[in-house]
């Protein structure tokens, strides 16, 4: 994937704004433009290459190892703090989902909305549960809370043989 915001020098980890760039950004560019303006964030370099990986490819769920890897692979050159921190940010914005599946690794999943998932041990693995799960009542908050959100994770492993 070429990732045109690469080519932008920056003088911090949060990056310059991408305003006053001489060329056009093509469509994937705007896009992500619209997604961070929308969420109220600055389109720094490094948003912009991390947002191009993981919105323009459709949904999916990552690791920040695994997109600090894909980002190395696509010469967007960023440290893995940097990937974190941008996550994070990506989460607290409403464009991301944080899923801790083991308790060890956190995935991120560009599906905001309240669905299941399975965990694959022993894969590493997080994979959305097709259609036929239903839950017939929500548990009542404790007083003075109120239900944030709902995580399902089934865990599968390989069956031994």
């Amino acid at each position: 994937m070429d990732i045109q915001a690469t080519t932008i020098p920056a003088a911090d980890d949060n990056g310059p704004d991408v305003a006053g760039r001489e060329a056009a950004p093509d469509a994937g560019v705007q896009h992500c433009l619209r997604l961070l303006g929308n969420a109220g964030l600055r389109p720094t370099r490094q948003r912009l290459a991390l947002g191009q990986l993981l919105f323009l490819g459709g949904h999916r769920h990552v690791t920040a190892e695994s997109l600090y890897e894909e980002a190395m692979a696509a010469n967007a050159y960023l440290s893995l703090a940097t990937v974190y921190n941008t996550l994070n940010q990506f989460t607290e914005a409403g464009l991301l989902r944080r899923i801790a599946a083991d308790g060890l690794k956190s995935f991120f999943d560009t599906d905001t909305s309240v669905h299941p998932h399975f965990y694959l041990e022993g894969e590493d693995m997080l994979v959305d549960v097709a259609e036929g799960l239903a839950f017939t009542g929500m548990p009542e908050a404790l007083p003075g809370h109120e239900i944030a959100r709902l995580d399902v994770i089934v865990h599968l492993r390989r069956k031994r043989t």
